[in-house]
């Protein structure tokens, strides 16, 4: 590591927001360094390979209608795969589909504007709903009063049964919480991007978002395994005992990591989720479709091999599954008594191939819920992440984004 190194800015921390910031500060002219404690970049946005399959370190989709994603990325680089525009219930009585008439996507319709077995009023209550979402500018749903997503959809009229049997399930896998308790206001950009967009997955998993912002930056901009063990007065001292002289610190990790290098840093709760990956000899459904369980054992459940079948060398079905928490043995058994019941099938011989538990996998967002934050902390001590914005990908860009904002401006300033 470059002791001595006359350096603008520091970014500590590659995942979405610190490459955003990066990015835009070697744009503006500033020598940056970007330090990444991990041996890839990406933070929570990774991939591995591990005994033939392509696992992303937790279930994750890719929206294509995200401002920041259409400004930063090639789409057709990724290769991207969609799921179906839709959704599968399972409840007691069966599988409850529910699809958009206004798209079609291999053979099954299907977007969040769900109509199939919904009454005649639900279908109209959710139609309003979906088109004031989609029609009307992001900038007037930001303004909304305040609310919980269960009074936001109340209030839009929707009965007990869509929302309690269809909505909570889906939208508890969507933030993390099964409580609906979420901002409104974010609900409504969330609701409004779905619309909107595609959601899919690049051929190469996740990861590959990240890699491909990563691959822009000029050479020798990025260390990775460069551990940031405090910030100094003067730059950053790393757990190497090593130093690194900047006169500007951006942190661009998750919340708990910044709050343990910024002391003092308010940072909202964090959401925990598991996923449990499991093989089967034959896919147990026939179509990239996201199936959720009315009573809510699981958060939601797809064959991920039906997204794109190179997820999986050896041809078997790759099945992921996210719960909430860290479960132990007998919830996960649980889990997997509550797939064989929604997917029609035995899962006695799937086989358990992976499991990954990720910590602060989005912040909580009851209201009220700033959309965005300043990332000044102190004089040359800036912070951004989702948690300084919204649990999105495009919330971690866009606060990426004002934080080599904010930087520039208060250098200008302190030049001028």
């Amino acid at each position: 590591m470059d002791v001595n190194m006359d350096l603008d800015v520091v970014v500590v921390g590659a995942g979405a927001s610190g490459l955003a910031c990066t990015a835009d500060l070697l744009a503006a002219g500033l020598r940056v360094r970007l330090l990444e404690a991990g041996d890839a970049v990406g933070g929570r946005m990774r991939t591995d390979r591990i005994g033939g399959f392509t696992l992303d370190r937790g279930f994750q989709v890719f929206n294509t209608s995200y401002p920041q994603v259409k400004r930063r990325l090639d789409l057709k680089a990724l290769r991207l795969r969609p799921f179906t525009a839709g959704l599968l219930v399972h409840t007691s009585d069966g599988p409850r589909r529910f699809t958009d008439p206004t798209r079609r996507s291999g053979g099954h319709g299907g977007g969040p504007l769900a109509v199939g077995g919904l009454s005649a009023r639900d279908v109209a209550a959710l139609g309003l709903l979906s088109a004031r979402d989609v029609l009307a500018p992001a900038a007037w749903l930001r303004r909304r009063s305040e609310a919980t997503t269960a009074t936001a959809l109340a209030d839009a009229g929707l009965s007990a049964d869509l929302v309690e049997n269809v909505l909570r399930p889906f939208l508890s896998g969507v933030f993390l919480e099964d409580d609906l308790e979420t901002s409104a206001r974010f609900f409504h950009l969330v609701w409004r991007s779905m619309l909107r967009g595609t959601l899919c997955l690049p051929a190469d998993g996740i990861g590959a978002v990240p890699a491909q912002l990563a691959a822009r930056l000029p050479d020798g901009v990025l260390r990775t395994g460069a551990r940031v063990a405090s910030l100094t007065s003067g730059g950053v001292a790393l757990a190497d005992g090593g130093e690194l002289s900047a006169r500007t610190v951006v942190v661009a990790t998750g919340q708990s990591a910044a709050a343990g290098l910024v002391p003092g840093l308010d940072v909202p709760r964090g959401r925990t989720v598991t996923t449990l990956y499991h093989a089967a000899a034959r896919s147990p459904l026939a179509e990239p479709t996201l199936v959720v369980d009315e009573r809510r054992r699981f958060l939601n459940s797809c064959v991920l091999t039906e997204v794109h079948p190179g997820f999986a060398d050896d041809g078997r079905a790759l099945v992921s599954t996210s719960v909430l928490g860290a479960p132990g043995p007998a919830e996960v058994a649980a889990v997997e008594t509550a797939l064989g019941e929604a997917y029609g099938t035995d899962v006695s011989s799937w086989e358990a191939v992976h499991r990954v538990t990720v910590r602060d996998a989005l912040p909580a967002m009851p209201p009220p819920l700033a959309l965005s934050r300043t990332t000044r902390f102190g004089p040359g001590r800036y912070v951004c992440g989702d948690h300084r914005a919204t649990g999105s990908l495009q919330g971690a860009l866009a606060s990426g984004t004002r934080a080599a904002r904010e930087v520039l401006a208060d250098l200008r300033a302190d030049a001028g």
